[in-house]
């Protein structure tokens, strides 16, 4: 195997970024997209990186788009088994008397968690939002304490929630990137999908239809979602995902002037951003023994995660390579899992992923009495056949 050191480079066309360890340019073209709306965030969702922004940090109001953080805690309390989509849950006087969108839920009016979720996020019902805040946390004043401490869990460091479905209230506040974290959260509930791709369903038996309120559903090629927003004060708002080639987008959109430049804004956004992004999952390098001095074995094999995808601008995807460091032998004894090098991914030589090496067997140290043990193994090996003759 040589006493040098191994490093072999091996130029891929992608590779895993995971580690922001190279912020990555937006390309050139960036310049001149045009997003009709006063602030606005693009996020790759398997890495959180932004793509574009456009005062991303600005505080504003947005609506609906207030529950995504409401729908968040709901997957949450279903995936913590403390609530159940066949529940049966009753309106109270303080979720039938919310204004602005709803269902119309009557006091006392029981549904199920299913078609409420399908009620908050097609027809984006401020009633059906509240009835399952109610479920979750007791009272709304109470859910919207989970959903603050929620939003700083996840660094959303421009946002304050007042209530759970995004009515017009002072204070209530966030911003386009927040709503790119807070959307990548809930999308990590892939569940979210089977509501946020409905275009038109029923309630109540089917004497209620939902019809979606964000209209991409019908014409973008790839969308999976994900919630509109619209008040007096917020404007025209859009969270809006989608997957093309194993990369998913979230194009955030608030303050827009009206429905039409809402959807306008968010098309630009998504179009930019899979016109000039890609993920590549390349296959991992070969990996060769690595040979082990005093042990009593001469060599063990070696394993390593394979490489899920690279991120990267389309114009400098022959910027990538993987290199694999290794030393030229190691010591026993090894044991199965030990860390014995890194395969590193590149982006224009910078860092971007560093990936473990491990032994994928081990291999013991020799001693006298297994040197022993090894030697009668052979010599009764070596006779045997005699014996038997």
């Amino acid at each position: 195997m040589g006493k040098k050191k191994r490093a072999v480079s091996l130029l891929l066309i992608a590779g895993m970024l995971c580690a922001l360890v190279v912020p990555l340019a937006p390309p050139a073209s960036a310049e001149g997209l045009d997003v009709p709306a006063p602030a606005a965030v693009l996020m790759e969702f398997s890495t959180g990186e932004v793509l574009y922004e456009k005062n991303p940090h600005e505080v504003r109001p947005c609506a609906s788009i207030t529950k995504v953080m409401t729908l968040l805690l709901v997957f949450e309390a279903i995936d913590s088994g403390a609530l159940h989509y066949d529940d049966m849950l009753t309106a109270s006087a303080h979720a039938a008397g919310m204004g602005g969108s709803d269902i119309w839920l009557k006091e006392g009016e029981q549904m199920t968690v299913d078609d409420l979720i399908k009620a908050c996020v097609v027809m984006s019902a401020n009633d059906a939002a509240v009835v399952l805040a109610e479920a979750v946390a007791g009272t709304e004043e109470a859910f919207v304490e989970r959903m603050n401490a929620r939003a700083a869990e996840l660094g959303m460091s421009d946002t304050v929630f007042k209530n759970c479905n995004g009515l017009d209230e002072d204070g209530h506040v966030t911003s386009a990137y927040d709503v790119a974290v807070m959307s990548r959260a809930l999308m990590q509930h892939e569940k979210i999908f089977d509501y946020t791709t409905i275009w038109i369903d029923y309630v109540r038996g089917g004497e209620t239809q939902l019809v979606n309120t964000n209209k991409l559903v019908r014409s973008y090629n790839g969308i999976t979602g994900l919630k509109t927003g619209t008040t007096s004060a917020a404007g025209s708002c859009i969270s809006a995902s989608a997957e093309r080639n194993g990369m998913t987008l979230i194009g955030v959109v608030l303050g827009a002037a009206n429905t039409n430049d809402r959807f306008a804004a968010a098309t630009s956004l998504l179009d930019y951003g899979f016109a000039n992004w890609k993920i590549a999952a390349p296959e991992a390098p070969a990996l060769p023994a690595l040979p082990v001095t005093g042990g009593m074995t001469g060599e063990v094999r070696l394993e390593a995660a394979a490489p899920a995808g690279v991120l990267t601008p389309v114009s400098e995807q022959s910027a990538l390579e993987t290199v694999v460091e290794m030393p030229e032998s190691v010591a026993a004894p090894v044991e199965a899992g030990q860390a014995v090098g890194t395969l590193r991914v590149l982006l224009g030589g910078e860092t971007v992923q560093e990936i473990p090496i491990t032994a994928a067997e081990s291999a013991e140290a020799i001693t006298f009495g297994s040197a022993f043990q090894y030697l009668l193994s052979w010599f009764f090996r070596a006779v045997a056949p005699d014996a038997a003759g």
